[in-house]
């Protein structure tokens, strides 16, 4: 079966088996998202952060072309897009889910979009300098998708080519805490908004880095409020804040960033942060 997705003058085929039910979930899932409308401002704090760390890590050299492995930012908000398009001259966007890569797209307008999955990207060795994937490979099930898709993001990088990856962080007690109850009752009570799945902490994503044929740069963690309490008062800002209350509660929460630059930092970031280098044969 053959899946094509018009994207202006680029056509991609996805070939091969494709596990339709996770798309159709997170298709619902976006569908749900724009029907409650209620974290435009929270999204809006998220997408500071990952532009602050994407400004941070930006590689030395020229960018001529990009790969960010979802769409689920730009599809609920502002996203990445405008920060990366103005440094490189072709972004290229993914999402597994049809719907949300059609809700980014006509977000967009005329940016690359395709219906992809990260474990099976449909790009030739060596297409990209850099790819940006945040929080994509914590939505898998199984530790083993996270390996095969971190191998064929190092696939398609070119040699030296640049990797900032995100994942929610199991050293933070509350995320542990959370990835330890099942998911119908985190879901059920509202802690969750959609499945997380499988993770895992700085050390050992550097090992899955490592074992890719990456090479860690650096590693951090990132978006340091207490995220539970944010998004609720988030969403109660949003409804009855005004404009300038809405602006001094983001200046609030980005000054938890702060905590970044303390020892603590693993255990009061939510996602752990990792810049990573192509360096050619993966290991056996």
């Amino acid at each position: 079966m053959d899946a094509r997705v018009e994207q202006g003058s680029i056509q991609m085929t996805l070939r091969g088996p494709r596990p339709a039910f996770e798309a159709e979930y997170w298709d619902a899932v976006i569908t749900e998202w724009h029907a409650g409308g209620l974290q435009q401002l929270w999204r809006a704090h998220s997408d500071a952060v990952n532009v602050g760390l994407c400004r941070r890590w930006w590689p030395h050299t020229e960018v001529n072309r990009m790969l960010k492995t979802d769409l689920f930012d730009e599809a609920c908000g502002e996203g990445l897009f405008a920060f990366l398009s103005a440094r490189v001259p072709a972004v290229v966007g993914i999402d597994r889910s049809v719907e949300v890569s059609r809700v980014a797209r006509a977000r967009l307008g005329a940016a690359r979009i395709a219906a992809a999955d990260v474990r099976r990207l449909p790009f030739a060795d060596g297409s990209f300098e850099l790819v940006v994937s945040n929080s994509t490979l914590d939505h898998f099930e199984r530790h083993e998708e996270i390996a095969k898709s971190l191998q064929e993001i190092n696939r398609v990088l070119t040699p030296d080519g640049r990797l900032i990856l995100t994942l929610d962080n199991p050293a933070n007690p509350v995320v542990a805490l959370r990835n330890s109850l099942p998911f119908w009752l985190t879901n059920g009570v509202g802690l969750v908004p959609y499945f997380v799945g499988a993770t895992c902490g700085p050390w050992r994503a550097a090992r899955m880095l490592a074992e890719a044929g990456f090479n860690r740069i650096a590693v951090t963690a990132v978006t340091h409020c207490p995220r539970v309490l944010a998004v609720a008062a988030a969403a109660v800002c949003q409804r009855i804040g005004s404009v300038g209350a809405q602006r001094r509660f983001l200046r609030l929460l980005t000054a938890f960033e702060h905590l970044e630059r303390w020892p603590s930092r693993y255990q009061t970031g939510h996602y752990v942060a990792l810049l990573a280098e192509k360096t050619g044969k993966r290991s056996a």
